[in-house]
């Protein structure tokens, strides 16, 4: 790969098919073909989400060491699909520690945990499958070896049962959807699909269900810049599965809502708090002003996972700032002149009160009510 020593990556990187995927997770009423981790003999496969739509590419991993680099350059990305990536990436950490002591083991294994943490700390998936691992650890009854086998058991478990989450938020999704008209026009934000997920979606599992269930006329994808995951990776999926969609510039949402272009918004979450309050890609909250003054139903779809019981609601989130180069520049392209300051937020918070129900494995339930949800967490 031409561009591995300016972003300090040592994995390798090949072409394979884009349809391998585990056998337990293709059962035949779900076509859907796009897996973003795949556990596979000793290693993982991720798909370079850098390089869609211009280039199919799936990176081979199988150092903890390369699995970070992975997460921090967003070759994977989404709370589900890097909580994955992050769970095998602590077994293949684990399977390097030498030593037979339970006690040392276990430490080593938590820093490398919070390692894996730190890559994006943001995401709340990524932090409760990680928590997950280090509390299976610590509960095996075992030697080391034995329970180094069952981490790998652990990551693989919470990989199937995404996939059943994404199922069970897709048919939620669809019971909440608005009953007229027939077929439906919904708005996306970013990417929550199978690249995003173990290979369903979140709100882009709402879009499939729908589309298999014949309520989807079309999706009208929003760009989502800077990194233009709506256009680059949402857009991408649509198309490998024959689902209309239209990218627009995220400038438009508001027009597309006020013509009556859009029955319902779909979003996704990367932390919910207890009142319903949700962080998500930045541009989330707008859409949201506009989808209320227009009338327009906005969901958030997540797994319950998601949502951060203990944080009581979204005014105290620390909002990360990303790079200014992906404000100021286009591809290749610089798009301000040099001098000019660039503010880069990565994500927004949008105020429960705008939202119309978070759609999780659960069903569907307006964010008033979160909390009678705490105890299945």
């Amino acid at each position: 790969m031409g561009d591995e020593s300016a972003q300090g990556v040592f994995y390798r990187c090949q072409l394979i098919c884009p349809f391998i995927a585990p056998t337990a997770m293709t059962p035949d009423a779900l076509p859907t073909h796009v897996y973003p981790v795949i556990w596979q003999d000793d290693h993982v496969l991720l798909i370079d989400q850098n390089k869609l739509p211009r280039e199919y590419t799936v990176v081979s991993i199988s150092r903890c060491d390369d699995m970070l680099t992975a997460m921090q350059s967003r070759i994977v990305r989404g709370g589900p699909a890097l909580g994955m990536a992050a769970a095998y990436g602590l077994y293949l950490g684990a399977r390097d520690i030498a030593t037979d002591d339970r006690d040392a083991f276990l430490e080593r294994l938590e820093a490398i945990a919070a390692q894996l943490k730190a890559a994006r700390p943001d995401k709340a998936n990524l932090l409760w499958c990680l928590d997950r691992m280090i509390k299976e650890a610590h509960a095996f009854v075992g030697n080391v070896e034995a329970m180094k086998a069952n981490l790998l058991c652990t990551a693989q478990a919470i990989q199937r049962e995404d996939w059943d989450i994404c199922q069970a938020i897709g048919q939620h999704g669809l019971a909440a959807l608005p009953t007229s008209p027939t077929k439906l026009t919904v708005y996306t934000h970013c990417n929550h699909g199978a690249l995003a997920t173990s290979g369903y979606g979140t709100s882009l599992g709402i879009v499939r269900t729908a589309w298999q269930a014949d309520r989807l006329d079309k999706v009208i994808a929003g760009e989502t810049r800077p990194w233009l995951q709506g256009s680059r990776l949402t857009a991408w999926e649509c198309v490998q599965e024959g689902i209309p969609v239209v990218v627009v510039t995220d400038s438009m949402a508001a027009y597309c809502m006020q013509q009556g272009m859009v029955h319902a918004v779909l979003v996704g979450a990367d932390r919910i708090a207890a009142n319903g309050d949700t962080v998500n890609k930045i541009g989330t909250y707008p859409l949201a002003l506009a989808a209320k003054a227009q009338g327009v139903p906005f969901f958030v779809a997540a797994p319950l996972s998601t949502v951060d019981f203990g944080l009581t609601d979204g005014s105290t989130v620390a909002i990360a700032q990303g790079s200014v180069d992906d404000v100021c520049k286009l591809g290749d392209t610089i798009s301000c002149p040099p001098g000019a300051a660039a503010y880069h937020p990565l994500a927004d918070v949008t105020p429960a009160d705008l939202i119309t129900a978070i759609i999780t494995e659960h069903g569907a339930i307006a964010p008033a009510d979160l909390h009678t949800l705490a105890n299945q967490h």
